[in-house]
């Protein structure tokens, strides 16, 4: 039982009362409805207390997954670099394939800018892993903006955007998740208050559970560290290297992976994201406040996933489903409670916004509306998803089987995912299985050209995937703060 602080408690109750009135009576679709974008970073598709985890508190999240519409199956197409929030985040913008935008928005247009040329009002806040050009291009108010990658929660770096698309002043002035949680509702309240006949874009984007995971200590009260279970794919060492065993990312935890490191840091994790929850769910609550819940769908997603000992791994450069798979909920008027398992991609999102809105697709878009399989009029959008990471790793699956290909060390991997959806046991050499494993390597090879994937999938020399952990070495990044220095850096 969650051990929460009673005006948390109040602040869940009201949320819970008031989502559940609104999804009674919001089931007509709105012509021109608002948009509230929630865009978390680094969370995985399990991470939600309503998808069987009981480790973790996330109560507005959970009650926007019993009234929505639930992607359980939702990706994106991977990274061209480590920092693969930054091509992530440009495929959801801009609604293009990996290949076709990798990680720059300031050629192509983006789904707020369209809006935005649409008659919306567009507001943005928190993370921006683009250009200061881009943002003001596509949003017509901005406040609390984080240019950059990563931050110290405690510090983040935040601009507000001009009228005349100039900056203020970079400020450091408190804990991300609420600078941005603040600025958003002080966006709402505001635009209750004015000419409400132009509908709006809210997107918020937060920083966590992206690390350093420093969470406030009032979010760490629903289990106690070494209660937290491990993921049922932990592995010490990571069985072979997979072109990159040692970024930034994985310098987080020692090698091996000890069981107490990832049960600590899942724990801070898992903070960040209570946290998070609850002021979604103060946000929530200043739509209902303003009457306008019933005329706003809500969007939550995020970035890409993470391993957290998964696999050996802590970071989300690789292409297992834990970094690779994200949450995926739409609520609100014109969306039927329920779920799916069709595959799709986070670029998805700006032809199904775009349909939502009436608003024009400019030339480029790829992706494919998610309104049929809302609507229960298809089961699914496309067969497989191929996904990539830099030029060391692709992946092809479809709704059961999934091939990995590690082309510098000539290494595969092959899941039954409907048997093995932890991804524990490697197929590849099991001779039954070759008819399947020929077919998904053709589908690879066709994918890998439709995407326009600039790197072999063989190539001439091949490196091995042996490697001697005791040789790596550890550095702390610039941005974590002394005491996890000192409790995972031993520094």
């Amino acid at each position: 039982m969650s051990k929460l602080v009673p005006s948390m408690l109040e602040r869940l109750i009201f949320a819970f009362l008031t989502l559940t009135v609104s999804a009674c009576s919001s089931n007509q679709p709105v012509e021109r409805p608002n948009i509230l974008f929630l865009f978390s970073d680094d969370q995985r598709a399990d991470a939600i207390g309503a998808y069987n985890n009981l480790n973790i508190s996330t109560p507005s999240i959970d009650q926007l997954a019993r009234v929505g519409f639930n992607f359980r199956e939702a990706h994106i197409m991977g990274s061209i670099h480590g920092a693969v929030c930054a091509p992530s985040r440009a495929m959801l913008m801009s609604g293009r394939s990996l290949y076709h935008v990798f990680d720059r928005l300031d050629s192509v247009a983006t789904f707020p800018e369209q809006l935005r040329n649409n008659g919306y009002v567009t507001f943005g806040t928190g993370k921006w892993h683009q250009s200061r050009e881009s943002f003001s291009r596509s949003f017509s108010e901005g406040r609390a903006i984080f240019f950059g990658g990563m931050s110290d929660h405690t510090a983040v770096p935040v601009q507000d955007l001009e009228p005349d698309s100039t900056y203020t002043d970079v400020e450091r002035k408190g804990f991300s998740t609420d600078l941005f949680a603040d600025a958003a509702i002080d966006f709402i309240n505001e635009y209750a208050k004015s000419d409400t006949s132009s509908p709006f874009l809210a997107y918020v984007s937060f920083t966590t559970p992206h690390d350093p995971r420093t969470p406030k200590p009032k979010y760490l009260s629903l289990n106690s560290e070494d209660q937290i279970p491990l993921p049922p794919n932990f592995m010490p060492l990571h069985p072979f290297h997979n072109g990159w065993m040692t970024g930034r990312d994985e310098q987080l935890s020692s090698w091996p992976r000890s069981p107490e490191d990832i049960r600590s840091q899942l724990y801070e994790y898992y903070g960040l994201i209570s946290h998070m929850d609850e002021r979604i769910g103060d946000i929530l609550r200043t739509l209902e406040e303003n009457g306008l819940r019933d005329n706003t769908i809500v969007i939550f997603s995020s970035d890409n996933g993470l391993a957290l000992g998964s696999h050996g791994l802590l970071g989300k450069q690789n292409l297992y489903e834990h970094s690779n798979r994200v949450p995926l909920i739409i609520a609100g008027p014109g969306i039927p409670a329920g779920e799916s398992e069709a595959l799709v991609l986070l670029y998805d999102l700006f032809r199904t916004i775009a349909g939502m809105t009436n608003t024009k697709v400019p030339d480029g878009v790829e992706g494919h509306d998610l309104m049929d399989i809302i609507q229960g009029k298809s089961s699914k959008i496309r067969d497989v998803i191929y996904t990539v990471y830099e030029n060391s790793q692709r992946s092809v699956r479809d709704d059961r089987w999934k091939l990995i290909l590690y082309p510098k060390i000539d290494h595969l991997q092959f899941f039954d995912l409907l048997n093995d959806p932890f991804e524990r046991e490697n197929l590849a050499n099991d001779s039954s299985y070759s008819d399947q494993i020929s077919r998904l390597m053709a589908l690879m090879e066709q994918k890998h050209d439709e995407m326009d994937d600039p790197h072999p999938l063989k190539v001439d020399s091949v490196q091995s995937k042996e490697y001697d952990h005791r040789r790596f070495s550890r550095r702390p990044d610039r941005h974590q703060p002394q005491w996890v220095i000192d409790k995972y850096f031993g520094q």
